[in-house]
């Protein structure tokens, strides 16, 4: 890289620094953001070809985002320390949702916890089951991957959420599970173990508020739409 090179690139990057800092979080584009956390690790490199390939591979910023640091080395071509740029800001970007829904009741702070569920969930490439379990005021005690694969009618998964319910001593949960087709709509079998997980809760005096399907083109509750 030539030192004039070098410097309309350390201009660039000072001038997308400028508007972040004047203008805020929607100052910078999709690509624009990526090629900046690029440049904290690889500052003599013009990242913003990287940062334009790294969102059409994966489909977008949210995709990118979220997706396994191995998947992202391996379709960017990057080394450790610009993976960790990126995965490091999905990392504060969820601890700074997870904050809006923690020690306070959970159904007082429903977007909140609407907006946290979709920015850890919405692309993994995965089915993924977690409970969100629930002291007597509603606060949340504890977010816990339950386990991976369709949501089915197993009655090993229904014990095991009681279990783990009594074990905690919650009074109440959410199902939450993700579709990585994307579209949240509940299907048969969603709808038959969250009605079994109502009726054993119901015996043990455990409620169940809702089951929430993420999906990246947004998300269903089962409650909202009646089916429980």
């Amino acid at each position: 890289m030539t030192a004039e090179a070098s410097e309309d690139g350390a201009g660039h990057r000072a001038r997308l620094r400028q508007r972040l800092f004047e203008g805020g979080p929607d100052a910078l584009l999709d690509h624009e953001l990526v090629e900046y956390l690029l440049a904290l690790a690889i500052p003599r490199r013009d990242t913003k070809p990287l940062a334009r390939k790294l969102l059409r591979d994966f489909g977008g910023f949210g995709a990118l985002m979220t997706a396994d640091a191995e998947a992202i080395a391996r379709v960017g071509g990057i080394g450790e320390t610009a993976v960790a740029a990126l995965k490091t800001a999905h990392a504060a970007a969820l601890r700074l949702l997870k904050e809006e829904v923690t020690e306070r009741p959970v159904l007082g702070s429903w977007q909140a916890l609407l907006d946290y569920l979709r920015a850890d969930m919405a692309h993994e490439g995965i089915e993924r089951v977690r409970i969100l379990f629930l002291n007597a005021r509603n606060v949340l005690i504890r977010d816990e991957p339950m386990w991976e694969g369709s949501v089915d009618e197993s009655a090993v998964h229904v014990r095991e959420i009681m279990r783990r319910a009594l074990d905690l001593h919650a009074t109440a949960l959410i199902l939450v599970h993700n579709h990585p087709s994307g579209d949240p709509s509940p299907s048969p079998q969603d709808i038959r173990i969250t009605r079994d997980i109502i009726e054993a809760g119901r015996h043990l005096k455990i409620g169940v508020h809702d089951h929430i399907i993420i999906g990246a083109n947004g998300h269903a509750s089962m409650k909202g739409m009646g089916l429980i």
